[in-house]
Parts: C-alpha cells; structure tokens; sequence
C-alpha cells in the first residue's frame, strides 16, 4: 500500500472530488490515477478480445491511460454517475480514438461497414420496420453466407460507434453514449433539454432492434460483458454474437447519425 493510499483511503470520495475540482492537488490528482489505473487494464482486457493479432495489448492500455486521465479531469461528483462507470466509457473511448488515428482497420471493410450501415438504413427507412437479414443481403448483391462473412470481417470497426462524443456547445458539454442514460445535474436548462431528447432517442432507438440484438446491446454497453460471455448467455457461437452486435450497432448508427445532424444545425 503507497503513502497515497495511506493518506486518503479513509477520506469520503465525494470529498476529495470535490477538493480535487477546487484545488487541483497534484497529490490528489495522483491518488486518483493509482487508485483507478487498474480500470485501465480492466478495459483494454476487454478491447483485446477479437481484435487482430497485430494489436499490442500494451498499445491498448497506453490508449487507455489517456482516457482515465481525461476522465479525473473532467469529471463533475455533482451528478449522478459513479466515477468508474464514467471513467470505463472515457478509457474505452480512447482506446478506440487512438485507433482510429492509426487507422488499424483496412479501408476496404470501413468502406463496406459505411455501404451496409447507409443500406441498413435506407431499407428500414422505406420499410418502416427492422429489415431482416434476407433483404440486407439481396441489397448487396450477396448470398447469406456472404453476407455473414462480411458482417464477422466489419465486427471490429462497430466497437467504436456507440462511444462517440456528442457535442452540445463547447467542449465543456461533451456528452458520452452512456452519459446520455443518466439524469444530468447542475446544468443549464437549454443543455439539459438537449441532453435529454438525446436520451430519450437513444432509449427509443435500443427498443426498436430487435430482441437479440438488444439483449446484446445491453449485455455488452451496459453489463460489461464480452462477446464470448454475451455468447454464453445467450447459448450462441461468439461468431454469432459478433454478427448481432454488428447489426444492431450499424442500425443504431444509423438512426443516431441523424440526430446529430440535427443536433449540429442548431
């Protein structure tokens, strides 16, 4: 056990979050990290799983670092989220941020991740309803095995999709995908408006999928589980596991993309 530890184990949290807001104590500040630094591994563990082999574990924790020292920064203990719960979604946001700057997935399967997320859409935009794998399939010009195929090869570019960062105004009103499930506090009533017709969209949006691909959703955003767990559960293959939360991710993309939109015009 570090001096740290010593020191301020035995202090209320709260407390020193909000020491730590009004003082910025480097010592503070350091107990945090040492504190919270296993979340690091925790979650690149996690990352890890399904991703190429040319993907250093290491690389993946050093990410990560970037994103609990983020989330020490900014988080505010007045509103209603725990701390580890708010630093996860940062440290996994990171992760995969510094990813996409190194470009690990080919540009080909991002370019047909972008074509079955845009057909995704259009068909279920014309037909009002969840379009099944069927139509997905007969759109692309592939047979089913095809198309089972290339949703296993796109499964690692939809990690990243339900991390993005909404910006409401400045870059003081960033807003995680998990944030938006939880009751804001101590905001402006115009942001806090925003925030929660983001909300309430995405708890809209995770309804209309269907089952399955919900109950991964939820297992995975929400519960902290793998896909090989997630399969376990569900009593499927992790191949199987890995398509349903592709599906699922590029429907939500779809439907949340145009929010955004909206939400940048304003």
């Amino acid at each position: 056990m570090s001096r740290l530890s010593d020191k301020y184990n035995l202090i209320d949290e709260t407390i020193l979050w909000k020491e730590y807001r009004s003082k910025k104590s480097q010592e503070i500040r350091s107990y945090l990290v040492e504190k919270y630094s296993p979340l690091v591994k925790h979650v690149a563990g996690r990352v890890a799983i399904g991703m190429p082999q040319n993907v250093e574990f290491e690389d993946l924790v050093s990410y990560g670092v970037f994103g609990l020292l983020d989330a020490i920064e900014k988080f505010d203990p007045d509103r209603e989220i725990k701390f580890k719960t708010y630093a996860m979604t940062r440290i996994r946001g990171s992760i995969f941020d510094e990813l996409r700057s190194v470009d690990w997935v080919p540009r080909s399967i991002r370019q047909k991740a972008k074509q079955l997320e845009q057909i995704i859409g259009m068909l279920e935009n014309k037909e009002g309803d969840v379009v099944e794998d069927e139509a997905i399939a007969k759109e692309l010009g592939v047979s089913m095995d095809e198309l089972s195929s290339l949703l296993i090869k796109i499964s690692g570019t939809s990690l990243v999709s339900l991390n993005d960062i909404w910006f409401l105004g400045d870059e003081n009103d960033e807003v995680s995908f998990m944030e938006t499930l939880v009751s804001p506090q101590n905001l402006n009533p115009d942001v806090i408006i925003e925030r929660e017709e983001i909300k309430s969209v995405i708890v809209e949006a995770i309804k209309t999928l269907p089952e399955k691909e919900k109950k991964v959703i939820v297992l995975y955003y929400y519960e902290d589980l793998t896909l090989k767990e997630i399969g376990e559960v569900l009593e499927v293959t992790e191949s199987r596991i890995s398509q349903l939360h592709t599906k699922a991710v590029m429907r939500l993309r779809s439907k949340l993309s145009k929010v955004k939109s909206v939400v940048a015009r304003r």
